[in-house]
């Protein structure tokens, strides 16, 4: 069974023309080699987001990942838009995001990014740097299949 997932990147910059969002590409790249489906990246300007996730939310994939908007400049609204879709937040996917990151990059606890379940969809932020990215993703890849078979009905493995 294949699964779907969109990319969605919030850049006001990138969907004018006038930046090359970089970050879009390898989620879609990384979800690919997991054996995803995906849709995007679709790149909306940061004003819009909250309807690009409805948009996409609509089409009930298995997860929903954005990059950008996180942050605390007045446009970076990701975060608020998520949270009004969401059922349920995983606050520990975010809080183990932004502690790596600051590992390596103290102005990582800086990201309001969130994660959490809309229906049965995962949905998950991540920050608009490349390696804010790196870090979400080393973070979701160690639990995500576990977490999209628990969000689907499934059991808890034997230990």
């Amino acid at each position: 069974m294949t699964r779907l997932a969109a990319v969605l990147v919030a850049s006001t910059r990138a969907a004018a023309g006038t930046y090359e969002d970089r970050t879009g590409p390898v989620i879609a790249d990384w979800l690919r080699s997991r054996g995803f489906e995906v849709v995007g990246p679709v790149v909306v300007a940061d004003a819009v987001i909250a309807d690009a996730l409805s948009e996409q939310l609509a089409q009930h994939p298995d997860l929903i990942l954005t990059t950008g908007g996180t942050g605390v400049s007045p446009d970076d609204r990701t975060p608020e838009a998520t949270r009004a879709l969401l059922d349920l937040e995983l606050p520990g996917i975010a809080e183990e995001v932004r502690r790596r990151g600051a590992e390596v990059t103290p102005s990582a606890i800086l990201s309001r990014a969130i994660a959490g379940v809309a229906g049965r969809t995962l949905v998950m932020n991540l920050p608009g740097s490349s390696g804010g990215v790196r870090d979400g993703l080393a973070v979701l890849g160690d639990v995500l299949d576990h977490l999209l078979d628990q969000i689907s009905g499934g059991d808890h493995p034997a230990h």
